[in-house]
């Protein structure tokens, strides 16, 4: 669910380039191929297991010319690349950073679970991965929110939050959180995203729209 809500949340335009921190094994970077036609896309993953996947599935996709997968650690940096900052920067952190706060994730998970050099690192990462101008899109916690604004708006503002919610009586449990590097903008609380009815089907109508890939999450 959370790589569908962040690809719906990029309507980057052909011509346009995107960088997307800890792409695993490319979920997110196969939707946006699909959604987004012409966007050159660069996928960033330190496990090489999962680069391996990434690279294989965007062949299977037909992305292999659009998409390149590039095995690299958020933790050295965007330089440590050697590649230009994106019009796009988004990403997917892993949820903890204090291996305290969880009961240990299985070994092979704890990549994608831990942000072993803490948040500040993967936003660090999207600042530098993005150019002056360029847009900041990220899903992550709800009781992060706080911290994601202090750590992006070092370098970034012109903030749009959009927080999503499993019911529409129970607080939310994810944000998608946009910013532009350099922005200034004032800003602004968008409407929830509510995910599951009550009442019916496993999904809200518009959910269920983005599952399928047809709807997106706009700013």
């Amino acid at each position: 669910m959370d790589a569908a809500l962040l690809a719906a949340a990029v309507p980057a335009e052909a011509g346009q380039s995107l960088i997307e921190a800890g792409c695993g094994a490319g979920a997110v970077l196969m939707q946006i191929a699909s959604r987004r036609p012409g966007v050159t896309l660069t996928g960033v993953e330190r496990d090489p297991a999962m680069a391996a996947l990434a690279t294989e599935n965007a062949a299977l996709n037909g992305a292999a010319v659009s998409a390149v997968i590039r095995q690299g650690d958020v933790a050295a940096g965007f330089r440590a690349l050697g590649v230009e900052p994106a019009d796009w920067a988004i990403s997917n952190p892993p949820f903890f950073d204090d291996a305290a706060a969880l009961r240990a994730p299985a070994e092979g998970k704890r990549g994608a679970w831990m942000a072993d050099d803490g948040l500040k690192a993967w936003t660090d990462f999207l600042l530098k991965a993005v150019k002056e101008g360029g847009r900041i899109v990220v899903v992550h916690r709800a009781d992060r929110l706080a911290d994601l604004l202090a750590l992006l708006g070092e370098k970034a503002g012109s903030f749009a939050v959009r927080p999503i919610h499993p019911f529409a009586d129970e607080p939310a449990k994810r944000v998608l959180v946009h910013a532009i590097k350099t922005g200034r903008a004032p800003l602004r609380l968008l409407p929830a995203l509510i995910l599951h009815d009550r009442e019916g089907g496993k999904h809200t109508p518009k959910a269920e729209a983005i599952l399928r890939g047809e709807a997106s999450l706009g700013w």
